[in-house]
């Protein structure tokens, strides 16, 4: 059997051969060193400069015919910033003719000071020329330290490379600390400067006073704290704060909206039409306003007032003679009066009006909300509805007391009123190294291989190029945008698409139609079959377009099978103005498609569409302010017809539903290509007791084309004669 020591031997051996075969085939999903270069382009900065010719941003600049070199004394550093903490595995040094004879390798998490770089890599006999150098440990800034020069001229590199580990599938970690949120996303702190961070505040908006349909995307986000600042929010443009409660932030000054771009009418010299004031929010923090001061908030759709507390009074358009054409409160508490003015139709969910609400054109629906006004119907034009049925709040970024980045998650709520805050703050949360963050120009292949491993996505500021469909088949899964992220279809695929599961949260985007026609471009749920009832999917700000941009084409902009789905504010537009907008350069058969029972709609905007614009085919659905304008560019009444029919109606419930309710719902005609076009009905549904409308506005706006009737031949005809006709209930 051999000796004791020759057994141990062996045992050793084998020990060490079991060890080596392990070792040597990776598990599923283990850690490899990735091939992008993570220094490309960072923020890098140097010990010194040999000239102004020779930076420390050309050292990581990707041009191997610009250097970095340093002033001909020992020691010298060039580093760089990785944006978040990251695992790095390899550098790559291509040195000049002047190399570093001894240098190390050094990675650090702040870069604070000498004590805070750790040593990955040392040598005293370099030899310059191209290194690659396998290294192990984490950072977020990577430094080269060069102690001896080769030459008696300092320290020259062409180019510093940095490769960090991803899982074998290429997914990349969230350091939920030092997340890399990219560049469109602007973070403030009470130390940072208040001068600064205005002139940025300044500088976007106004880069994006009228880039109505541009590529640019900004978030700007202000941890717990106060701060003196005046928002003039614009286009494209989320302010946010990353507090728990609304108040963990306050903005000293405005979060405000004016109407001082677009002309209105005939005057150029009138520029207060706050109609085309789209694709803009605030959200999760406090404002005090300065003394004797209102808060402008002159917006129409697409535009997002959510989880606010301000203390003073808003007025909801440009305070004189200017349009507006919608928006929405929801879970705020304003302290002072809201004033509405010229807005023509407005929703305001489970807020908390302190000091009331004055005024109304021909829809202003409160659901669930503290100090609103009596249901009255029309003139004034009140929907009031004491509570809201089942609402989930939007999900939010956030940071907690140690610092992490995490996503609060609201918990579902029936049969409610005020806001989900101020009387505690129900919900779970994730850390945010659960999210896989998206920048533009990630594949597809990524972002479904994320959440295959159960990921959540974070989309960043930017234009989103998808070639496939982004496909979310896990439940609880939250898609949550930053800076009105945006996904464009390239291919002619959906752009995203859920599967019959629970609890998905898509929050905070835009999906823009890409050239190609897509059949349809957001899909929720491949059937209709299951009930989640105890935990559905919800929707919140996620907004659909097609053309304007560009000739953007889409058979279906939306469509909803899963059960019990939350539609929680959406914007669903077939563009009137822009790029790419005709009859037939931008088509677009319907803008809705509610397939699911049991779906609830809070703010439901869908405008322009060809044939009807929503479509209700579910059981139990109930709406809660619907705003819809016709397409205004049918050439002429024949390409205006639905068979013996005079147009489409821009709401149909289909003949098979039974139950269906709708609260503070309208129809607006503007025939611009042919005012003589007539649109039947305004609204289309089955004539049965469980259908049941309440607050009903048909509008010819301006008396440029006519509705017949509001609702299946009944409410009277909306014409240049007589602009608005109203229903109060129907049957």
């Amino acid at each position: 059997m051999g000796s004791p020591l020759s057994r141990a031997a062996a045992l050793a051996a084998a020990a060490l051969c079991l060890a080596t075969t392990i070792s040597s085939t990776p598990m599923a999903g283990a850690a490899a060193c990735g091939t992008a270069n993570a220094a490309l382009n960072r923020p890098a900065t140097a010990s010194s400069t040999e000239n102004a010719g020779t930076p420390a941003s050309a050292a990581v600049d990707g041009n191997a015919g610009t250097r970095w070199s340093s002033q001909f004394s020992d020691p010298q550093w060039v580093q760089v910033d990785l944006g978040s903490t990251q695992q790095v595995c390899r550098v790559s040094l291509t040195w000049e003719g002047a190399y570093a004879r001894a240098f190390q390798v050094q990675v650090s998490d702040n870069a604070a000071d000498s004590a805070s770089w750790r040593t990955v890599h040392s040598t005293t006999t370099g030899a310059g020329g191209t290194q690659a150098l396998d290294v192990t440990g984490s950072g977020r800034y990577v430094r080269v330290l060069g102690t001896q020069r080769a030459t008696g001229y300092g320290y020259s590199l062409w180019e510093l490379g940095v490769n960090t580990e991803t899982d074998s599938t290429g997914v990349p970690p969230t350091d939920p600390r030092n997340p890399d949120f990219g560049p469109n996303v602007h973070v403030y702190g009470p130390g940072s400067s208040q001068a600064e961070m205005q002139a940025r505040l300044d500088t976007i908006a106004a880069q994006m006073k009228t880039n109505q349909f541009g590529p640019q995307r900004h978030a700007v986000l202000f941890k717990p704290g106060t701060y003196n600042a005046d928002v003039n929010l614009r286009f494209y443009t989320q302010i946010a704060g990353l507090g728990l409660h609304p108040d963990d932030v306050n903005i000293n000054g405005h979060i405000r909206v004016e109407a001082d771009w677009l002309q209105q009418g005939n005057d150029p010299n009138n520029l207060g039409n706050a109609t085309q004031n789209f694709w803009r929010g605030a959200e999760n923090l406090s404002v005090t306003l300065p003394a004797n001061q209102i808060e402008r908030w002159a917006v129409s759709q697409a535009t997002a007032y959510r989880r606010m507390h301000l203390r003073g009074q808003a007025h909801l358009w440009n305070g004189y003679d200017g349009w507006a054409s919608g928006g929405l409160i929801v879970d705020s508490r304003i302290d002072g009066t809201v004033v509405s003015g010229s807005q023509q139709q407005f929703l305001t969910r489970n807020s908390n009006l302190v000091n009331g609400w004055s005024g109304s054109v021909w829809n202003m629906v409160f659901a669930g909300t503290q100090g609103a006004p009596a249901n009255h119907f029309p003139n004034p034009s009140h929907t009031t509805v004491d509570t809201s049925p089942v609402t989930r709040e939007k999900p939010f970024l956030y940071l907690d007391g140690s610092g992490e980045y995490r996503v609060f998650v609201p918990a579902l709520r029936t049969n409610s009123r005020g806001t989900s805050w101020e009387n505690g703050n129900p919900g779970s949360s994730v850390s945010l190294a659960d999210f896989f963050v998206v920048k533009p120009g990630t594949p597809v292949a990524t972002i479904n291989t994320a959440l295959a491993q159960g990921k959540h996505l974070l989309l960043t500021p930017g234009i989103h190029q998808v070639s496939d469909t982004i496909r979310v088949t896990r439940p609880n899964t939250i898609v949550l945008g930053l800076g009105l992220a945006t996904l464009t279809p390239t291919t002619g695929r959906a752009a995203l698409t859920t599967s019959d599961v629970d609890g998905v949260k898509l929050a905070g985007f835009l999906v823009d139609a890409g050239v190609q026609n897509s059949p349809v471009l957001l899909e929720i749920g491949d059937s209709s079959a299951a009930d989640h009832a105890a935990n559905p999917t919800s929707l919140h700000d996620v907004y659909l377009r097609v053309g304007g941009s560009q000739a953007g084409k889409a058979t279906v902009s939306m469509r909803v099978n899963s059960r019990n789905t939350i539609i929680d504010h959406t914007w669903v537009w077939r563009a009137d103005h822009g790029e790419g907008v005709s009859w037939t350069a931008n088509p677009g058969q319907n803008g809705v498609v509610v397939n699911g029972d049991n779906v609830i709609a809070y703010g439901l905007f869908v405008e322009h569409y060809q044939q009807h614009n929503l479509v209700w085919n579910g059981n139990g659905g109930r709406v809660y302010l619907y705003q819809n304008e016709l397409p205004y560019d049918p050439p002429n009444q024949a390409a205006w017809m639905n068979g013996s029919k005079r147009g489409w109606a821009g709401y149909k419930v289909a003949d098979s539903v039974t139950t269906h309710q709708a609260f503070g719902v309208g129809v607006y005609a503007f025939n611009q290509a042919d005012p003589s076009i007539v649109t039947d009905n305004a609204f289309e549904a089955p004539n049965r007791s469980g259908v049941r409308f309440t607050h009903l506005v048909a509008v010819s706006l301006g008396g440029v084309g006519t509705i017949a009737n509001v609702i299946n031949g009944t409410g009277g005809q909306a014409d240049l004669a007589n602009q608005v006709r109203y229903v109060v209930s129907y049957p």
